[in-house]
């Protein structure tokens, strides 16, 4: 890593963590107060139609297809609001980050887990002794227990990233418990614990997903650094987001599944050390 770089990342990170405030609890992240340029919850969507198999609203669950090849460009805004800790807990928007963490940052992987990709990353996150969140597929998982057990056995957050990966919006109420509750069955049978934790497939959120993951005892969780890897923009391009927007308390998104993920593997093996050696630390909430 040029020398250059290296002391960019230190200045930064050592800034940053100086300008933090609040307190990082144990199981928990800060709660929004407002956010000026995060979508309202339930907004339309800005980008194209649901993936080719996704199911339609109100379909049962026998009717679910196979897991879509890509996914689309995921629609919450990157800047952080305001934070502190919400009352009532059903919340109204999507976590953004964390506060209070010092250097500290979450790296969160998407879609999977796919046994094309999801094992090479466990393995580079056991290399650096790091720990990560994975936001699963019910699709994906209810094939892939395994890794899922993997996850768990290394220290990773799993969380719930709907079924089929369908735009929430969309579906009736009883559509998205059955998305989201469908999911989180599959990770408590496997592991022995639901999820605490989901993310709305391409960042749409609206009203009731954030009462129903409630319902369900998890807290929704979005992101502030976005890889954009779904779109393959080669291996470089994902490094330089990821280090370009390194900070504490940011939460990275990245995909493990949904197409192909080679370079977001490669990008991994890249970026982690050069923020390891630039003193961040990889963090994730606990109960």
């Amino acid at each position: 890593m040029p020398t250059g770089r290296r002391s960019v990342l230190r200045i930064a990170a050592a800034l940053g963590a100086a300008a933090t405030v609040g307190v990082f609890t144990a199981d928990r992240f800060g709660a929004p107060e407002r956010s000026a340029t995060a979508p309202a919850a339930g907004a339309p969507p800005r980008s194209a139609p649901p993936p080719a198999g996704a199911p339609a609203a109100g379909a049962p669950a026998a009717a679910r297809l196979k897991p879509s090849a890509y996914r689309l460009q995921p629609m919450t805004a990157a800047a952080p609001p305001a934070y502190r800790r919400a009352l009532p807990p059903v919340r109204h928007r999507p976590f953004l980050q964390m506060s209070g963490v010092g250097r500290s940052m979450v790296l969160t992987f998407d879609d999977g887990p796919d046994p094309r990709y999801t094992p090479e990353i466990l393995r580079t996150l056991r290399k650096y002794d790091c720990r990560a969140m994975f936001f699963v597929c019910g699709e994906m998982a209810v094939e892939n227990r395994d890794l899922l057990r993997e996850m768990a056995d290394d220290g990773h957050v799993v969380g719930n990233h709907s079924w089929s990966h369908p735009l929430i919006p969309k579906l009736s109420p009883s559509r998205i418990r059955d998305e989201l509750g469908g999911t989180s069955e599959v990770v408590e049978k496997t592991l022995g614990a639901a999820p605490l934790w989901y993310r709305a497939p391409y960042g749409a959120w609206n009203r009731l997903s954030f009462e129903i993951g409630a319902e369900l005892g998890m807290e929704p969780l979005a992101w502030t650094v976005d890889t954009l890897d779904w779109k393959e923009p080669g291996t470089d391009s994902i490094v330089r987001r990821v280090l370009d927007g390194a900070a504490p308390g940011v939460v990275v998104l990245s995909h493990d599944a949904g197409g192909n993920r080679s370079q977001s593997v490669a990008a991994l093996k890249t970026y982690l050390p050069e923020l390891l050696d630039a003193g961040y630390r990889m963090t994730v909430p606990r109960r």
